[in-house]
C-alpha cells in the first residue's frame, strides 16, 4: 500500500471515529437537547487545544452478537487540552455508542487518562452520559468500574476532579462522580440514581419519574449530591471553566493569582448599618460577601442545598479564597445536619488544595429537636469541627453578630487554630442567648417571683446585665480569642491584610496514616 493510501486510511478512520455511533444517533442525541461527546469537549476547552488519544480503541467482547458491532473510540473520548491556557485532562462519554455503556476497553481508556493526569499534576474533568455497565461484558464491565473508582480514590486530594452529568448516570456509574470533588448537573437532561424508577416500583411500590428520583434539582436541593445546577449543558460547561479559575492544578501548587484593579482599601459604609438593631431580625449575609470581595464577584457552591450556610469562592486582591458564612436569612443561620456536612466537605477541599478559608460568622447555635438528634447531628456537627481543626491553610474569621455555644467553637474559632479572628463591634459571643441564659442562671429566683409584672421586670434587668457583659466582642478580645474588633466598612482591607500576612504560613498535623473522620 502506497504512503498516500495509508495516510488516506488514517484520515478515513479519524472521520469514522468522530462520527461515534453514526449520523442517526447523533441526530437522536440532538433531538433530546443534548450535545455529543466531542461537541462538549469543544465547548469546554480552549479552541483547537484538544489532543485526543486512544481514538482507535475498540471493545473485545465476543458474546451475544456484539462482536458484529464495533465502533472506534468504543463510547468514550479521552485526551487533554487547556482551559484558559491551563492543562486539563478530559473524558467524555458518548451516548451514541451502545448508549455510552462501559466496557473493559472503555474503562482502561479512562484509567490511562487518570494515570497521565496524576503524573503531570493536572485536573481531570469527566463528562458523563452513560447507560451504565455494558451487560454483554458481565464482570469485565463491573471490574472496569471498580478500577476507575480506585483511580478516583487515589487522585482524591492530589488533583482536582470534576464530574459533569449531562445524561443518565445510574447504578454503579454514580459512584465515580460521587468520589470526585465537584458534580455539575444540567436541568431536564441529566439524572443520577443507584436504582431506577422500575426497580423502585417493584421494591417499594413507589411511582416516580427519572426527574423526580434523581434529577438535577433533586440532587441540587434535597440530597446535596450536585454542587452546581445548570439550566443546560452549555451553562454547565461554563460553570466548570469558572470553577477551575479558582483552583490550583494540584495539591502542590497555589491557586492562580490574578491582577486586581479593585482597591484593597475600598470602604463600604453600608456595612456599618447592615446589622439590624433587633438581634432576631435577619439580613442577607451574601450582601456582606459581595461588598467585601474583589469586584463584588462570588461563585457560590451548593446554592440550593442547606441555604442556612453559604459556601463558595471569591478573590481578595486577586487571591482565590474559599468562603463559608452562616446565613441569618434562612433558619436564622443555625447549624444543622445538612449545613454541617456541606461546609465540612467544602473546608476539607479548600485545605487539600491550598485555598485560604475566610469565615463569616452569625450563628445562634445548632438546630434542636428529635429529627436532628436521631439523624446524628452530633456526628455531622463534629465533621465541620474536625474539618476546621484539621485545616492548615490560612484561616481568617470575622464574627458579624451572634456566635453562641458550641457553634462559636465550630466556626473557625481561635481554638481550632484560626489564624486571625476579627469581630464587628456588634458581635455577641456567649454560651447562649440572653433569655435562655437568664432562665438557667436565675431559676431559683424566678421560682419565688409569682407576680408576673415583677417577674418580667427582673428578667428584663438581668437580660440587660447579661447583654452588657456578653453582647459585645470585648470579653473574648480580653482573652486574645478575638485579635481585633474592626469597623465593618473596613472589613475588606483588614481581611486582605490578614491574608497577605499569612501567605507564607506553615502548619502541619502529626504524622499518621490518615485521620478517622467522624463519618
Amino acid at each position: 500500500m502506497a504512503i498516500q493510501d495509508k495516510i488516506k486510511e488514517l484520515l478515513d478512520k479519524r472521520v469514522q471515529a468522530k462520527l461515534g455511533g453514526g449520523e442517526k444517533r447523533i441526530e437522536a442525541q440532538h433531538a433530546k437537547g443534548k450535545l455529543t461527546a466531542r461537541e462538549r469537549i469543544e465547548l469546554l476547552l480552549d479552541e483547537k487545544s484538544f489532543e485526543e488519544f486512544d481514538m482507535f480503541v475498540t471493545h473485545n467482547c465476543r458474546d451475544f452478537g456484539i462482536e458484529n458491532e464495533s465502533y472506534l473510540s468504543d463510547g468514550v473520548v479521552t485526551g487533554y487540552g487547556t482551559i484558559d491556557g491551563r492543562l486539563v485532562y478530559v473524558f467524555s462519554q458518548d451516548f451514541t455508542v451502545f448508549g455510552g455503556s462501559l466496557s473493559d476497553s472503555y474503562a482502561k481508556k479512562i484509567c490511562k487518562l487518570m494515570d497521565k493526569a496524576m503524573k503531570v499534576g493536572a485536573p481531570v474533568i469527566g463528562l458523563n452520559d452513560s447507560g451504565g455497565a455494558r451487560i454483554q461484558e458481565g464482570v469485565l464491565s463491573l471490574a472496569g468500574y471498580a478500577e476507575i473508582f480506585e483511580k478516583n480514590i487515589l487522585a482524591s486530594g492530589v488533583i482536582p476532579q470534576i464530574s459533569a452529568i449531562f445524561g443518565p448516570c445510574a447504578g454503579g456509574a454514580v459512584y465515580s462522580p460521587a468520589l470526585t470533588d465537584y458534580i455539575v448537573m444540567s436541568k431536564k437532561t441529566s439524572y443520577m440514581f443507584v436504582t431506577g424508577p422500575k426497580v423502585v416500583k417493584t421494591v417499594t411500590n413507589e411511582t416516580v419519574t427519572d426527574e423526580e428520583l434523581g434529577g438535577a434539582m433533586v440532587h441540587g436541593s434535597k440530597s446535596g449530591v450536585a454542587h452546581l445546577v445548570a439550566e443546560d449543558e452549555r451553562e454547565g460547561i461554563l460553570l466548570i471553566r469558572k470553577l477551575l479559575s479558582y483552583l490550583p492544578q494540584n495539591n502542590l501548587e497555589d491557586p492562580p493569582l490574578l491582577n486586581c484593579s479593585d482597591p484593597i482599601d475600598r470602604l463600604e459604609d453600608f456595612l456599618n448599618e447592615i446589622i439590624p438593631e433587633n438581634p432576631n431580625k435577619p439580613y442577607d449575609v451574601k450582601d456582606v460577601i459581595h461588598l467585601v470581595v474583589d469586584n463584588n464577584e462570588f461563585f457560590e457552591i451548593q446554592r440550593h442545598y442547606a441555604p442556612n450556610i453559604i459556601t463558595g469562592y471569591a478573590r481578595f486582591n486577586g487571591m482565590p479564597v474559599g468562603i463559608v458564612a452562616n446565613q441569618p436569612n434562612y433558619l436564622a443561620g443555625v447549624l444543622d445536619i445538612n449545613a454541617s456536612r456541606k461546609a465540612a466537605r467544602f473546608v476539607r477541599f479548600c485545605d487539600a488544595f491550598n485555598i485560604p478559608i475566610v469565615t463569616f460568622v452569625d450563628v445562634p447555635g445548632f438546630l434542636p429537636g428529635t429529627a436532628q438528634e436521631y439523624g446524628g447531628i452530633i456526628i455531622h456537627g463534629a465533621k465541620l469541627l474536625f474539618a476546621y481543626g484539621e485545616a492548615t491553610v490560612p484561616k481568617v474569621t470575622v464574627i458579624l453578630r451572634k456566635a453562641y455555644g458550641g457553634a462559636y467553637d465550630v466556626m473557625s474559632s481561635k481554638h481550632l487554630r484560626g489564624d486571625i479572628n476579627y469581630a464587628w463591634p456588634m458581635a455577641e459571643i456567649a454560651v447562649m442567648g440572653p433569655k435562655g441564659a437568664i432562665e438557667i442562671l436565675y431559676q431559683k429566683e424566678l421560682k419565688t417571683l409569682t407576680d408576673q409584672a415583677a417577674r418580667e421586670k427582673f428578667l428584663k434587668e438581668k437580660e440587660e446585665e447579661y447583654k452588657l457583659k456578653f453582647a459585645n466582642p470585648y470579653n473574648a478580645a480580653k482573652y486574645g480569642y478575638i485579635d481585633d474588633v474592626i469597623e465593618p466598612r473596613n472589613t475588606r482591607f483588614r481581611v486582605i491584610r490578614a491574608l497577605q500576612s499569612l501567605s507564607t504560613k506553615k502548619d502541619s498535623n502529626p504524622p499518621k496514616k490518615h485521620s478517622n473522620l467522624p463519618l
